[in-house]
């Protein structure tokens, strides 16, 4: 089978579209198309017609033709098996079948042929194929767009913060000595004062704001005079005390040395220098409302659900305490499973009426919540769901061959979460070597400290809902590879629930004022057992 070209004629004779697959001057090709009406006009009823030279193989669609010149040695049966796919496509492409609808999308029209018929031959895909080749959809210029407008957000948050303190320090240098300390120090007697008003207290546990016991929300931070498990990877030098010579020094490094070799990563000691830990970067909006749920989640091997939990929480930063007297309106997404629970201090019957979050007493102003996570405002819980609510679920398929075990593991999305930063940890036995990976929809690395392969797929979304990876282990019982944990983070919650707006309840003069809202859902522990 030789196509020559694949043309949409006009009755009159006029072309529309045509797309030749072979080396021919413009004058031939204007030719044979400027012929075809009038062989057409014989009224012969076939749907071909042979000359001395060419066949052409036809198609009526409305008042148009769609046709294909072909060698006379061609195939036929495939020139009609072609001419049926092409039929098929015109449709897909142009709105209406006239001369304007296919000038419209000639060049749709066009890149579609092409997928159709290669160098003359035709090629083997349907209409959907057809359809994703031209679409040219990438996975991975998504994650390079995705990595950019991280980039771009950290940047912004960047300028933020150095444009505040820039702004702090201008008002420091403006300020008189003992004028700008005793504000300072007015100021923080008026805090002082409201914190006590409002029975603020790390120990009482009687209901105050904060990450006392009293809301039941622990920090997750650890205390600053811990040892840091992020400290530099790099190499510190110290002066000598003395310039004696220390026995066991050469070994020790040699030691290192060969660790590094073999790929271990060495953490060396640091002496602390008296510089304090770096201070966590203060909120540059107004107002910062963060959504957080987490899941604890454990499937079973061979499918179904064993545990379901979701504990969500809402909680709140101000970035000055004069702006603190406000009221928070919010909308939920009307799931049923959900029960939400709001702080004591919090008036439950104007949450449950109007679905507004404010204090019971609304000449006291929310705490600024900037010492730790925030202020507590709203909890909620879900512990029933069905396995087609669960974001990821991960099937793993152990089967020993001779002296071999073949491990294949498969994860299916749901729909409703775009996962991001996904690893899959699967445990190994004792091994020497790293696993001999067959197969992977991703990036893969071996821990051989923990015996544990990690599996890492930075985003799933519509393009990538289902993915396997498949490695070689030697024989070993299938129970080795389980438990399974997971993790990743999304930006969609199962509650649903959306900051409206901040209500200023003083000098607000009828404005809104301006927030930002974080979502997040992240596992806390998800795994296959």
């Amino acid at each position: 089978m030789v196509v020559l070209a694949s043309s949409i004629v006009s009755k009159s004779g006029k072309v529309l579209v045509s797309r030749q697959y072979v080396d021919m001057s413009r004058i031939r090709i204007e030719g044979l198309l400027a012929a075809f009406p009038k062989l057409v006009g014989m009224g012969k009823q076939h749907t071909y017609i042979e000359t001395d030279n060419v066949r052409y193989v036809y198609q009526p669609i409305e008042a148009l033709f769609l046709l294909l010149v072909t060698t006379k040695q061609s195939n036929i049966l495939e020139d009609l098996d072609t001419l049926r796919m092409l039929s098929k496509l015109v449709p897909e492409y142009s709105m209406s079948l006239d001369e304007e609808g296919i000038g419209r999308a000639a060049f749709e029209l066009i890149f579609a042929f092409d997928e159709v018929i290669s160098l003359g031959h035709k090629e083997s895909v349907t209409v959907a194929q057809v359809k994703q080749y031209c679409e040219m959809e990438s996975h991975e210029e998504k994650l390079h767009k995705l990595v950019m407008q991280s980039k771009i957000n950290d940047t912004k948050d960047v300028m933020k913060r150095k444009a505040n303190e820039i702004d702090k320090s201008k008002i420091e240098k403006t300020r008189g000595g003992d004028k700008g300390f005793s504000s300072m120090s007015s100021l923080g007697g008026r805090l002082d004062s409201s914190f006590s008003d409002m029975s603020i207290s790390h120990g009482s546990g009687g209901g105050g704001f904060g990450s006392g016991p009293a809301f039941g929300m622990m920090s997750d931070v650890e205390p600053i005079n811990t040892k840091a498990k992020d400290r530099s990877r790099s190499s510190v030098t110290a002066a000598p005390k003395s310039s004696g010579m220390k026995l066991g020094k050469s070994g020790k490094n040699q030691l290192m040395e060969s660790l590094k070799a073999e790929g271990e990563d060495i953490i060396e000691d640091v002496k602390p220098t008296g510089q304090t830990r770096p201070a966590v970067a203060a909120p540059t909006d107004p107002f910062t409302l963060t959504v957080e749920e987490k899941l604890n989640v454990a499937l079973r091997r061979d499918g179904g659900i064993s545990s379901f939990d979701m504990q969500g929480t809402l909680s709140l930063q101000i970035l000055n305490q004069e702006d603190g007297f406000v009221q928070v309106q919010i909308e939920t997404g009307g799931n049923p499973e959900i029960l939400f629970k709001t702080h004591p201090n919090i008036n439950r019957e104007l949450f449950n009426s109007e679905s507004i979050l404010g204090l019971k007493r609304p000449d006291q102003p929310f705490p600024t919540g900037q010492g730790g996570d925030g202020v507590g405002l709203l909890r909620w819980r879900m512990q029933r769901a069905d396995e087609s609510m669960v974001p990821l679920t991960i099937n793993c398929w152990p089967s020993v061959s001779g002296n071999e075990t073949y491990v294949s593991i498969e994860y299916e999305a749901s729909s409703m979460f775009d996962l991001t930063n996904v690893i899959i940890s699967v445990p190994l036995p004792a091994l020497r070597d790293a696993p001999i990976v067959k197969q992977c929809d991703g990036d893969w690395r071996y821990d051989s400290r923990n015996s544990v392969v990690e599996w890492s797929i930075l985003l799933i979304d519509n393009s990538n809902r289902s993915g396997s990876m498949e490695f070689v282990v030697p024989p070993v019982d299938s129970s080795v590879f389980f438990p399974i944990s997971v993790q990743f983070a999304a930006t969609t919650t199962y509650s649903g629930l959306k900051v409206n707006g901040m209500i200023p309840l003083r000098g607000g003069g009828g404005t809104t004022p301006r927030f930002v809202q974080r979502t997040q859902l992240i596992t806390q522990n998800y795994q296959v057992v």
